[in-house]
């Protein structure tokens, strides 16, 4: 916005530039409710804006004055609107549009105008802005690594745009950096079921798998991966329980951590797949059960409901009804 030599911004009115246009003040009605106090520079530039606004100028000085309400007010999508107006009618270098989302973003990170503006910008640049905005929310990452619009941007350009070829590898950095990060987890599910590099969740299956369990082998614990886990074989849950490695890998962690909530109801949900435990797990299992506050004729899923709802009490109500819609057949 225009200041002085000694940084002191000058009233549009006093702009030689503006003295043709009349503002339009706020008309709130007679007697406002609530009347909002607005500062005097943010009341003066709207009042420029809807004159802009109603007499539809676009021109370099709108494009100028969209910047400055912009800057005191970046969630105002009527303004964000007329600049996308202005932009494609003046044909302005949109790599400078994006430098100035950028100072915007980086201080605004999760303004929902701000990147749908980014997006509209990117698209009418094309794919070679890709490299720009995988680095650009990256850098947002490293900042807000669960940042929502920047995860979905991200995807975006990968859908359109691609630049997959490392999006694994940075999904494996950023879990390293923290294994609790479900947001780099479900960015992972995506790669492996979006990118035309890897031939999708069926061929990517059993590498992930092996992944995911050391992952979760690592630290039980972490919800994270056993999600994950669920979503490789969600187009084929019979998987689960045709081989040995995902009952292997409950029996391992209930073996070491009894209590660990997300293998018990893992587990629960194998045998509702049609899981035959091996001895060593229903020893397991049974060594965690309280015979006197349990029915006799339980069976082995009844069971580890029963043992879910004292060890997950938040849900208690859940895992009862769970034990109330097993199916009869299941051991």
């Amino acid at each position: 916005m225009p200041r002085t030599a000694k940084g002191v911004r000058v009233p549009i009115r006093q702009r030689p530039e503006w003295a043709d246009v009349v503002p339009v003040p706020q008309e709130d009605g007679p007697d406002p409710v609530v009347e909002i106090a607005y500062r005097d520079e943010f009341r003066e530039a709207m009042d420029y804006f809807r004159a802009m606004y109603i007499s539809d100028e676009r021109s370099q000085r709108a494009l100028d004055l969209t910047s400055e309400v912009i800057e005191m007010n970046p969630g105002n999508y009527t303004v964000w609107h007329f600049r996308r107006l202005v932009l494609e009618d003046i044909n302005i270098d949109l790599w400078g549009e994006l430098q100035f989302v950028d100072s915007l973003a980086k201080i605004n990170s999760k303004n929902y105008q701000i990147w749908h503006h980014r997006r509209w910008v990117a698209e009418k640049l094309g794919p070679e802005v890709t490299p720009i905005e995988l680095y650009f929310t990256r850098m947002i990452f490293s900042r807000d690594a669960k940042n929502y619009h920047a995860w979905s941007h991200r995807q975006w350009v990968l859908r359109v745009f691609g630049g997959w070829e490392q999006e694994l590898d940075y999904c494996k950095e950023l879990l390293e950096d923290d294994v609790f990060n479900n947001s780099a987890w479900n960015q992972r599910y995506f790669t492996i079921t979006n990118s035309p590099h890897l031939g999708g969740l069926q061929a990517m299956r059993n590498s992930e798998t092996d992944y995911t369990i050391a992952t979760i082998l690592s630290n039980p614990v972490n919800e994270s991966p056993w999600r994950y886990l669920r979503g490789l074989y969600k187009d084929n849950t019979n998987l689960l329980i045709t081989g040995d490695v995902v009952p292997e890998l409950c029996f391992k962690v209930l073996n070491t951590h009894p209590k660990c909530v997300h293998a018990l109801s893992f587990f629960l949900d194998l045998l509702c797949y049609g899981l035959q435990p091996s001895p060593e797990l229903r020893t397991i299992i049974e060594s965690m059960r309280s015979p006197e506050q349990e029915p006799s004729n339980l069976s082995l899923a009844g069971v580890v409901c029963f043992i879910l709802v004292k060890m997950d009490p938040m849900r208690a109500n859940y895992w009862v009804w769970r034990r109330s819609k097993l199916p009869t057949h299941i051991g």
